[in-house]
């Protein structure tokens, strides 16, 4: 590590107090570009075979950025997306972030030998507001190791059930263990994506790593203002709709 976890807790602290200034806001993609941004998504426990097989199809057509689904359909997705620009996501420890270390790393290995190109991970949420950040370093660290040089990660942090400290700590954390990802929300918790915590956590990890806002994210005009707020990747299941909008599909 490149920092002790007191060396994060200082500077979190620091960034309580006034935090680091606003990178340049990104700009919007226009027209078709912007499905390069959407990881089209399906996590539904009721997910079907037939939904997923439909969500791949449109994936390809509209050239979405990847298609996200459970682990059990990570070997399909991958399979019906063979040869497109479209890279298969799936998801660890989804959606309490309570399992160990251990077990993540062997999710994530599993995952990424049935084909999985990006990992969506949830951070261990209560070893977060425990103040066990050690532990919370250690579950990202886990994920990040198993997938080096296979699969890029994202990490979850779940904002709607942190403090400012803890969101700033969280995404610290995910930054030190080389996460490539953070992540707002699993779309399963109390809220989902806002403004003020996307940016927040663009502020945080600055502009040498990615943001993923997800959950809530339905129109246009969301997935407007949340790139506007520093997001870069967003996570919907209503991708196609909000390509309508924008006059693309």
């Amino acid at each position: 590590m490149s920092k002790s976890l007191d060396e994060l807790v200082i500077l979190a602290d620091a960034y309580v107090r006034e935090l680091p200034s606003a990178p340049a806001p990104l700009t919007v993609p226009s027209g078709a570009a912007l499905a390069g941004w959407i990881d089209h998504t399906i996590l539904k426990p009721d997910a079907t075979v037939e939904q997923v097989k439909k969500l791949c199809i449109e994936a390809r057509q509209y050239h979405f950025a990847t298609v996200c689904v459970n682990p059990v359909y990570i070997a399909l997705c991958a399979e019906l997306l063979s040869g497109s620009d479209v890279r298969a996501c799936s998801v660890v420890g989804f959606p309490l972030g309570a399992n160990t270390p251990e077990v993540k790393a062997l999710e994530t290995r599993s995952v990424i030998a049935a084909g999985a190109l990006e990992i969506d991970t949830v951070i261990n949420i209560g070893a977060l507001k425990s103040g066990d950040f050690a532990l919370a370093l250690r579950d990202v660290q886990a994920v990040v190791d198993a997938a080096a040089g296979k699969a890029h990660v994202k990490v979850i942090l779940e904002m709607c059930y942190l403090d400012q400290r803890e969101k700033i700590i969280g995404c610290l954390l995910c930054k030190e263990a080389g996460a490539d990802f953070v992540k707002t929300s699993t779309g399963f918790g109390a809220g989902g994506a806002t403004v003020e915590d996307v940016a927040l956590m663009r502020r945080i990890v600055g502009p040498e790593m990615g943001v993923k806002a997800a959950g809530g994210i339905r129109t246009l005009q969301d997935a407007q203002r949340m790139i506007l707020a520093g997001a870069n990747r967003l996570g919907a299941s209503a991708g196609i709709s909000i390509l309508k909008e924008a006059g693309t599909a």
